[in-house]
């Protein structure tokens, strides 16, 4: 299975975006062995709109149009399941057992993502109750892709 992420918004150049970087390179290498192959970061422009509401649909449709046919979606966002690193990995393994070919996980912009686009994922998940910056959310998400790919493998990475 395919994984890829789509982030509105760009990561400049940093230490963020190296650390993001060798996290989604150990994914890389590590996921062929277990069936799962890292497709790619889609970083798509923030809208300029005047107010929230219109923003967060604005860039729904953006989000909308980088995506794969058919693929599972997880929406990342404050109201969503907040689950350990197993269960998001038995999720992805599962997903990838059942023959699904793409996995697609999106965050949102600065405002978040649009109401109608998060009720159409097919997972909601956050990353805990505090409000991060999305350059955190990018190192977090990339860590817990790499995580998920050695818990399915049985690489000691993962201790629990």
């Amino acid at each position: 299975m395919r994984i890829g992420i789509v982030a509105v918004g760009r990561l400049k150049a940093g230490p963020e975006k190296d650390l993001v970087s060798r996290y989604l390179d150990r994914f890389a290498k590590a996921g062929p062995a277990s069936g799962l192959e890292f497709s790619r970061v889609n970083e798509l422009p923030e809208s300029r709109a005047s107010n929230s509401a219109t923003r967060k649909r604005e860039e729904a449709v953006q989000i909308e149009k980088s995506l794969p046919d058919n693929p599972l979606v997880v929406a990342l966002d404050e109201r969503g399941k907040s689950w350990d690193s197993q269960e998001f990995a038995t999720y992805v393994g599962d997903h990838k057992d059942r023959g699904r070919r793409d996995m697609v996980i999106v965050i949102g912009g600065a405002d978040g993502l649009d109401p109608d686009f998060r009720d159409r994922a097919d997972l909601v998940l956050n990353l805990g109750k505090m409000t991060w910056p999305h350059q955190l959310v990018r190192i977090m998400l990339a860590e817990q892709l790499y995580r998920a790919v050695t818990i399915l493998s049985g690489h000691p990475y993962h201790r629990s």
